[in-house]
């Protein structure tokens, strides 16, 4: 039983000590999430959350063990359910958070920052809304995530990410509306 706890104890701290990575190193996570979101207005009423699927492809590059920047693209659609209908507004957005990664092994992280998003599609039950829709916004980003390190080289994500709109994203003067956004991801985090 001490030969199992022993052997139990020394590879926890290999894998551990073998997480941790140096300046220069550069993380690859593609990813696929379940994602909900809602408008922030207090002009628009009765609405529900549109609960969707998201998708894309982070990178981390790192400055130290601690921290490191994470940009990519990120395949979202935002927008709300409204009196039985969906309102999709279909966004490439592009995130630059600041990445803290703490623990032991540094498998957890809180990030931080800005996300840009290029509206590629908005349809309310079907129909093209494009035109009251404004083509680009801005927002807060941040989040929390847990790695589950395979190997030396790849490992899972787990995390929650938010979003929370600066921009007013209608183009109607009468109305200031801004998405609010969250989602749970599962990605494989790939080092290169």
């Amino acid at each position: 039983m001490k030969k199992i706890i022993l052997i139990a104890v020394l590879a926890t701290g290999l894998c551990a000590t073998a997480q941790k990575r140096v300046r220069g190193d550069v993380e690859l996570t593609p990813y696929i999430g379940y994602h909900s979101s809602t408008y922030s207005s207090g002009y628009i009423s009765n609405t529900n959350t549109l609960n969707t699927f998201q998708f894309g492809a982070l990178g981390d590059f790192y400055f130290n063990n601690r921290w490191s920047i994470r940009t990519g693209l990120q395949s979202q659609t935002m927008g709300v359910e409204v009196l039985g209908f969906d309102e999709k507004l279909n966004y490439i957005q592009i995130p630059v958070n600041a990445n803290w990664h703490f623990g032991s092994s540094r498998a957890w992280n809180l990030n931080f920052g800005l996300t840009g998003g290029v509206l590629t599609s908005a349809k309310a039950d079907g129909e093209d809304i494009s035109e009251l829709v404004e083509g680009t916004q801005i927002g807060l980003s941040f989040g929390i995530g847990y790695k589950i390190f395979l190997n030396k080289r790849t490992g899972l994500l787990i995390d929650y990410q938010a979003f929370s709109g600066m921009t007013d994203i209608s183009k109607d003067p009468r109305f200031d509306v801004r998405n609010v956004a969250g989602s749970l991801n599962l990605g494989c985090v790939v080092r290169l």
